[in-house]
C-alpha cells in the first residue's frame, strides 16, 4: 500500500509541476481541467487536503488573476500531499485564503 501511495503522490507532484511550468501558455479552462483531474486522483487516494486544494485551485483558475492565485494555491501542494486528515484540509485552505487576501 505504501508504495502505491508514494507512486500516486509522485504522479500528483509531476502533474502540479507540469501545470506550474505551463500555466502561462494554458487557458484558464485547461488549467481548470487539469486541476480537476488532480482532484479526482487525490480523492480516489483518500488525500483529503490535496483534493480540497486541487478543487479550490480549479475554481480559482476560472477567476480574473487566475495565474497568480493558482500559483499561490499550488505552493501549498506538498503540504497537502502529506496528510489524510479533514482538519488538515481546512488548515491548508485557511492558509491559502489568508495568503490570497
Amino acid at each position: 500500500m505504501r508504495d502505491a501511495l508514494d507512486d500516486i503522490r509522485r504522479d500528483l507532484r509531476l502533474r502540479i509541476a507540469d501545470i506550474n511550468g505551463r500555466a502561462a501558455r494554458l487557458s484558464p479552462l485547461d488549467i481548470h481541467a487539469r486541476l480537476d483531474e488532480v482532484r479526482d486522483v487525490a480523492a480516489r487516494a483518500g488525500l483529503c487536503a490535496a483534493e480540497g486544494l486541487a478543487e479550490r485551485s480549479a475554481q480559482l483558475a476560472l477567476l480574473p488573476g487566475c495565474r497568480v492565485a493558482v500559483s499561490q494555491a499550488l505552493s501549498h501542494f506538498d503540504d497537502a500531499l502529506g496528510t489524510f486528515e479533514q482538519e488538515d484540509r481546512q488548515t491548508i485552505l485557511a492558509a491559502l485564503a489568508a495568503r490570497l487576501h
